[in-house]
């Protein structure tokens, strides 16, 4: 079956002190967004198209350095994760099968765990999978929610967390496996209706979920996955951890 990636690279750098997009902030002297194409092509999967909004001549100078094919698109307007999804809807459509979306400032998502949530995904035929992780401190994730039997059912923004689903320390990545046909037919019908007015992509889980489509939650054996930064301080830690666990980019 067809693999392709959609890595949303698009967020800015301000807090990290640098006029460059954010996942072009470098972990131990490559690019955070440089340690998610190499896990993805790890993986397995060639076919990678980059959502470019900030400084997105930041991104084309990075890509057009790379010795193999990436494809870039342009969120002009930063209206949140399912917006930006929406911008790459001509790649999509031109690769059909499974789609793995991935954030950019998030690299220690490693090709394994790539791997092993695409095996669980089309392994139990769902509609989308998303991939978590059990975190200490979950504060600014999204919160996986199952129902009583472990079924996935939602994932809720931290902005719109109440007090009991925010006391889940079962998070989501960031990164999802969608069918890429399925997501393709709900992208429309994602609403700007919260506290942010931003589209969120896991609003397609809601939606899929609503016309009883199978869904998953594939949990990562390392919380590490889901580590970014927002800052100078966050990313020296990224550097410490990459270290201390001999991470490679």
């Amino acid at each position: 079956m067809t693999k392709c990636a959609v890595i949303l690279a698009g967020g800015e750098g301000k807090r990290m002190k640098m006029d460059k997009p954010k996942p072009l902030a470098e972990v131990l002297s490559q690019p955070m967004l440089r340690w998610v194409i190499n896990s993805v092509r790890r993986a397995g999967i060639d076919k990678i198209c980059v959502v470019k909004g900030f400084g997105k001549e930041y991104i084309e100078e990075f890509v057009s350095t790379l010795d193999f094919p990436v494809e870039t698109v342009f969120q002009a307007e930063r209206l949140g994760t399912g917006h930006a999804v929406m911008q790459a809807k001509d790649f999509l459509s031109e690769n059909k099968g499974s789609v793995v979306i991935l954030n950019g400032d998030a690299p220690f998502m490693d090709a394994q765990t790539i791997s092993d949530s695409y095996d669980y995904h089309t392994g139990n035929g769902n509609a989308a999978t998303v991939i978590s992780a059990k975190v200490g401190d979950p504060t600014g994730y999204g919160r996986i929610v199952r129902d009583s039997d472990g079924e996935l059912v939602a994932i809720v923004e931290q902005k719109d967390a109440d007090e009991k689903i925010a006391a889940i320390n079962e998070v989501s990545s960031g990164g999802y496996w969608f069918d890429t046909e399925k997501l393709l037919s709900v992208l429309g019908e994602i609403k700007s209706d919260n506290k942010a007015n931003e589209y969120y992509l896991p609003d397609a889980i809601k939606i899929l979920f609503s016309k009883n489509e199978k869904l998953g939650a594939f949990t990562a054996k390392s919380a590490d996955t889901v580590l970014g930064a927002n800052d100078r301080e966050q990313l020296k830690e990224l550097e410490n951890i990459a270290v201390a666990k001999g991470y490679k980019c």
